[in-house]
């Protein structure tokens, strides 16, 4: 049953963003731990962030934060819509105005793959039940390809080596 408790809701959305952050940031851990050839360490990330994803879906779960597919669709795509028309273009004009090359560059590529999601999600909630294609995602910038993996991404112009495929 979902808290009502304002506090504790509080408590549930930072501990789900916090788990959240966790997950992601250990996976970027094992990755390097991987590339230094360091297998141990590699696999503790990878069970950490797992068991960071049990925390998160809990705490979700807690907020009422799973509806049906229909609802979590539109929430997806309102999601989307907001990074692409709101949050990244402020953070873009922020990095220009500190000079920040790098983040503008992060910026720009993830504000584009959201245009691309948004476009997946909306494709999805007008038939949740089609039969799913081959989607793949570039490693570089996001970007979700359908069918066949491009032979540069659209976005970054990245090689179509850094695609992998979504099982």
């Amino acid at each position: 049953m979902p808290s009502t408790n304002p506090k504790v809701v509080e408590d549930l959305k930072a501990a789900f963003a916090g788990e959240s952050q966790a997950n992601r940031k250990y996976l970027a851990y094992a990755a390097k731990a991987e590339a230094e050839k360091l297998p141990y360490a590699a696999k503790v990330f990878r069970a950490a962030a797992e068991a960071e994803t049990i925390h998160a879906h809990s705490h979700l779960r807690l907020l009422d934060g799973v509806k049906s597919t229909s609802d979590n669709l539109q929430d997806a795509i309102g999601g989307e819509t907001f990074e692409f028309t709101t949050m990244y273009p402020e953070m873009l004009k922020d990095a220009q105005a500190a000079a920040d090359k790098n983040a503008e560059r992060g910026f720009h590529l993830a504000n584009e793959a959201e245009k691309v999601h948004a476009e997946f999600f909306k494709k999805a909630a007008a038939n949740p039940g089609q039969a799913a294609p081959k989607l793949f995602v570039c490693k570089v910038c996001g970007h979700v390809a359908e069918g066949q993996i491009p032979d540069v991404c659209p976005i970054c112009g990245g090689k179509h080596q850094v695609y992998v495929e979504v099982l």
